[in-house]
């Protein structure tokens, strides 16, 4: 029987409005059909898992303790049975510090193949951010590139062109094209 399949997904631009630093859990807006996504790729057997970068905490301008409220204020937002996510990966480092799980590091996504028997032709990084697809490339997973962040449609980014990075409208759009789970019933 193979590992399971995961989808490791990034939060803001991804699943919530990025608000550029986000602290206030008042703040939180869900990008649309995003938690219809999340439900559906969870009925075809892919384990989900939260990884965001948060460098406003190594940065001083919020509190590991804010990005937890704003988590906790989007899982409520979404609806869904909790845990939402089978694991949440919280970078707080400045973009100047040794980076220990910050993207495009893989050091989560390297954790979590291996004490959750996960297989990695069937994990996917989604994210609107080149540290997305670089965490995913680093971790020899696949990535996948949304046009829902700030930075808009990345096609003509190098990473996307030289890695052949499939790129879609939204995470909606990326779940509508997974099957299911191929290991279920192995």
């Amino acid at each position: 029987m193979s590992g399971a399949g995961a989808l490791f997904i990034d939060r803001d631009g991804t699943l919530i409005e990025d608000r550029n630093y986000l602290g206030d859990p008042d703040e939180v807006a869900l990008l649309p059909g995003v938690a219809k996504a999340l439900a559906r790729a969870r009925a075809l057997g892919y384990r989900l898992y939260l990884f965001t970068n948060q460098s406003g905490v190594g940065r001083g301008y919020f509190t590991l303790g804010d990005v937890h409220a704003v988590n906790r204020r989007m899982e409520e937002l979404l609806g869904l049975s909790p845990p939402v996510f089978d694991a949440i990966g919280i970078a707080p480092e400045h973009p100047d510090d040794p980076p220990v799980y910050r993207k495009p590091s893989p050091r989560f996504i390297f954790e979590h193949i291996a004490a959750d028997n996960l297989d990695p032709a069937h994990c996917y990084m989604i994210g609107d951010s080149p540290a997305d697809w670089q965490a995913a490339l680093n971790a020899q997973i696949h990535p996948i590139a949304l046009t829902t962040g700030p930075r808009g449609d990345p096609s003509d980014h190098p990473l996307i062109r030289e890695n052949r990075i499939h790129v879609y409208s939204g995470l909606p759009a990326f779940v509508a094209s997974l099957q299911p789970a191929p290991w279920i019933g192995e």
